[in-house]
């Protein structure tokens, strides 16, 4: 269910904070020295400067241009910071704007784009209706933020980055949860409509109908994964796929990507920060094919996406799917381990006011989940506003994870939000909980 829409103005407001909460987290993460934003600390990752000057680049192009008709300020730079056009291990070779001058381009385009914000009706066009465009931009810089923190993990060097407490109030322990809820079947409704800033892959909305299963109450633990380790699995192909075996050969995996051995236990490196690894803290940094293999190994299965959104979603009282597993108000402090502050995971059972309605926590915030579903459309999908955001990826080539990190922001994370990649992605902050049918008697 979606809010009422604000007030023209109040809408205006709220988008011009919303676009400076991420720009200041933008340029916060960009206050290193140049070395750092010029240099590639991992093929898989640009170099900071391509990020600090694309998010500027693709809000010239909506904003500027497309909504509001201005003048181009740099069409030089569209090939240049088109995403398919140069692949990641590609850009250090490229032209890049220096970064002063990244920032003084992003900071006009800025200019540009609150002057189409003052003057855009807001309303009309499908592009501009309760600020859809200014929502799309807000959602990528924010998921670009998401990307660079992927990046700072990756680097070598001394800690730049400092993090931000949890809240005690918040912090909790799974001791006395149950380890895990049963979720009745029948028919909820996945996707949404009516949410204004959803992204063309959520839409539309559209009935489903499970069998009732269980699902983990809370994110499997770095503790539970060890167990998994200690037990053997990276060495026993009974609990790997075919795929997943020949990729953990080739790849050499033994662990989660950053833990090392020490001793009887794990370090891991976070940030430019060794320490021993918190047993419980969600998993983080595992791919699909670790995820899918733990799940095997216990006797359990990756959830399908439709049942992580009917978990998350579903209120058994009302018959009705959430915004949020809490209710329809959006996300606070005290709900959820988001905007990337912390730089890590909270530990599993924190957030209890962020339960879902059947008690399930951590679903938003902490790390995304991986589900066993290929990234696929929704019945009646329609690519909006381009067909390169989200149809040019549907296919089994890619594995859908839903909820949002600890590094994502509010804006960019929802019960609807779907987020893929491909099933060999360790460095996002990827983590998963298990899932298994449901007897009849247990139906019952």
């Amino acid at each position: 269910m979606a809010r009422e829409p604000l007030p023209i103005e109040q809408l205006r407001t709220a988008i011009a904070g919303r676009l400076d909460r991420a720009r200041r987290r933008t340029h916060s993460l960009t206050a290193c020295d140049d070395g750092e934003l010029l240099a590639q600390h991992s093929p898989l990752m640009s170099p900071l400067v391509w990020d600090l000057a694309h998010v500027g680049s693709q809000e010239e192009i909506w904003l500027v241009r497309d909504v509001g008709h201005r003048v181009p300020l740099r069409c030089d730079l569209d090939a240049l910071y088109d995403a398919f056009q140069h692949p990641r291990a590609a850009r250090p070779t490229l032209p890049l704007l220096g970064p002063d001058e990244a920032r003084r381009y992003i900071a006009e385009v800025r200019d540009k784009a609150l002057d189409v914000l003052d003057s855009s009706p807001l309303e009309g066009s499908e592009l501009v209706d309760q600020g859809f465009a200014f929502g799309m931009i807000v959602q990528h810089e924010q998921q670009h933020s998401e990307t660079m923190l992927a990046t700072h993990q990756l680097r070598k060097g001394e800690p730049v980055l400092t993090p931000e407490p949890l809240p005690r109030s918040v912090i909790g322990t799974r001791e006395g949860l149950p380890s895990e809820v049963l979720v009745p079947g029948g028919e909820s409704t996945m996707g949404t409509s009516i949410e204004p800033w959803a992204l063309d892959n959520e839409r539309p909305s559209h009935p489903v109908v499970l069998d009732p299963f269980w699902i983990d109450t809370v994110p499997v633990t770095s503790g539970d994964y060890g167990r998994f380790i200690d037990a053997g699995g990276y060495q026993d192909p009974r609990w790997w796929s075919p795929a997943g075996w020949d990729h953990r050969q080739n790849a050499g995996l033994e662990a989660p990507l950053f833990w090392q051995r020490d001793g009887g236990g794990w370090l891991r490196r976070r940030f430019g920060v060794v320490e021993a690894v918190p047993a419980d803290e969600p998993v983080q940094h595992v791919c699909w094919y670790e995820a899918d293999a733990y799940a095997r190994w216990a006797g359990r299965r990756l959830p399908t996406e439709a049942e992580w959104e009917k978990a998350a979603r579903f209120d058994p009282a009302t018959r009705r799917s959430r915004r949020y597993p809490w209710g329809d108000d959006d996300p606070t402090p005290g709900r959820a381990n988001l905007g990337g502050g912390a730089l890590r995971p909270s530990p599993a059972g924190s957030y209890p006011e962020g339960a879902s309605a059947l008690g399930i926590r951590q679903l938003i915030g902490d790390v995304w989940e991986w589900t066993s579903s290929d990234f696929q459309p929704y019945p009646g999908f329609r690519a909006f506003p381009y067909s390169e955001y989200s149809e040019v990826f549907f296919g089994p080539g890619y594995k859908v994870l839903r909820g949002g990190s600890w590094a994502a922001d509010e804006v960019a994370c929802r019960g609807t939000f779907r987020n893929w990649d491909y099933p060999i992605r360790r460095q996002i902050f990827a983590g998963f909980r298990t899932a298994r049918n449901a007897t009849t008697a247990e139906a019952a």
